[in-house]
């Protein structure tokens, strides 16, 4: 009578089918760092396992759909996941934008009631022709120039 060696065979299967599983989660993790889209059949390709399989697999099967919903709601390039940004992390990059909006509108204010205090001063100094030189106060007689070759 032959030996049982079924415990043998058991146990490659198991260690057969962990090596598969720890493939496929390796080729999810390339495809969703490099933006390539998530769908079953690229997941199959890149990890050489069937589709069929896949869809066995209940947390690969969830993964899959989960990565595949983020694709389908971007219109942008393809971020990997633990890139994105957060939502408490958009959130407060938009209070800083606020802030820094607010601060920019209020120096632009001060800025325009200073202009508008130098040019009535300007003004007041007698100085009506805002876009020319300044006047001389004493004029000089300037010496005449001759133009031509030297």
């Amino acid at each position: 009578m032959r030996a049982d060696n079924t415990q043998h065979l058991i146990t490659a299967a198991k260690h057969r089918h962990e090596l598969t599983r720890a493939k496929t989660i390796r080729a999810l993790r390339e495809l969703d760092d490099v933006g390539t889209a998530v769908t079953f059949e690229t997941v199959a390709r890149k990890a050489l396992v069937s589709r069929p399989w896949l869809y066995t697999q209940p947390d690969i099967r969830a993964e899959i759909g989960r990565l595949r919903g983020l694709d389908r709601q971007k219109a942008e390039p393809s971020i990997p996941s633990r890139q994105r940004s957060s939502d408490p992390s958009l959130r407060r990059r938009l209070e800083s934008a606020n802030s820094r909006n607010r601060e920019l509108a209020e120096e632009n204010t001060r800025l325009r009631r200073q202009l508008a205090e130098a040019l009535g001063r300007l003004r007041t100094a007698g100085l009506h022709d805002l876009d020319g030189p300044a006047p001389d106060p004493v004029p000089t007689r300037r010496s005449s120039v001759s133009i031509g070759p030297r």
